[in-house]
């Protein structure tokens, strides 16, 4: 009897500890609020629609989390010519996004899975400060990757994105993983495993807004990059994202309606 009343109050004080920890666990932060002059804020025209409701603003980038795939639909950020600095930062530990109101997958979730921790906005892109660098590893902004493609083409694809912020002087730029029924799923928190991966682009030009989509199958390939872009139209149907619905809607057609590759020096 005794055993079993201790067995009993156990039970409860974990049920009790683990209600409290959904509720009241706040993760650790690399966002200094106290410091919103730095924010790199992106134009109303460029933002995304959420599909979940579930934006999410940092100081450097924006993201919209999707719970069921464990993962950002989409991370939206500006980059500046400027932003581009070689300033060497120490690599933080990937954390918990602590704006994520149902919380951002745990990074052990990819742990013995085979695939990276792929970033969304790259670490690359946001040396210029501590903060900005640091706010790159929360999980909110990362998706599996297989190896091969995100420190290949996908990599590649990061290093032309910077050469075309130096070249046109700012740049926006919305990316992620296509999130769909029936895909792989890793770690306890079953974080799903895109099969493909878009990342689109736009600016600003003399005769009007310019746009260059971009998708890719998860794995390597020695293509030129050129050969992956697509309408911006194709990603959405694939996705179900309206990218630029804040663009005049005969704008937002003819601009997403075909492969743009023309507009953009490689």
């Amino acid at each position: 009897m005794k055993k079993r009343t201790i067995y009993s109050v156990l039970v409860i004080c974990c049920v009790v500890g683990f209600w409290i920890f959904e509720n009241f666990y706040t993760p650790a932060t690399y966002s200094d609020e106290a410091i919103p002059a730095f924010r790199t804020d992106i134009s109303r025209d460029f933002m995304p629609q959420s599909t979940t409701g579930d934006i999410v603003e940092h100081n450097y980038y924006t993201l919209s989390y999707n719970e069921p795939y464990e993962q950002a639909e989409w991370v939206a950020y500006t980059l500046k010519k400027e932003h581009l600095t070689s300033d060497q930062r120490k690599r933080p530990f990937f954390i918990e996004d602590p704006k994520v109101k149902t919380k951002s997958a745990d990074w052990r979730n990819y742990r013995g899975s085979g695939y990276d921790r792929g970033h969304l906005c790259p670490a690359g892109d946001r040396r210029f400060s501590k903060q900005a660098y640091d706010e790159t590893f929360y999980t909110s902004n990362i998706s599996p990757q297989n190896r091969a493609f995100n420190s290949g083409i996908w990599n590649r694809l990061e290093i032309e994105v910077r050469n075309m912020a130096r070249r046109y002087g700012e740049i926006f730029v919305v990316t992620a993983g296509v999130l769909e029924d029936g895909l792989e799923e890793i770690g306890e928190e079953d974080v799903d495993v895109p099969t493909y991966y878009y990342k689109i682009l736009a600016r600003r030009d003399s005769d009007g807004p310019k746009m260059l989509g971009f998708l890719f199958l998860g794995r390597e390939s020695k293509r030129p990059l050129q050969e992956f872009a697509v309408p911006v139209d194709e990603i959405e149907k694939r996705t179900g994202i309206d990218f630029f619905e804040n663009l005049p809607e005969e704008l937002e057609k003819k601009l997403e309606a075909k492969n743009n590759v023309a507009d953009w020096k490689f």
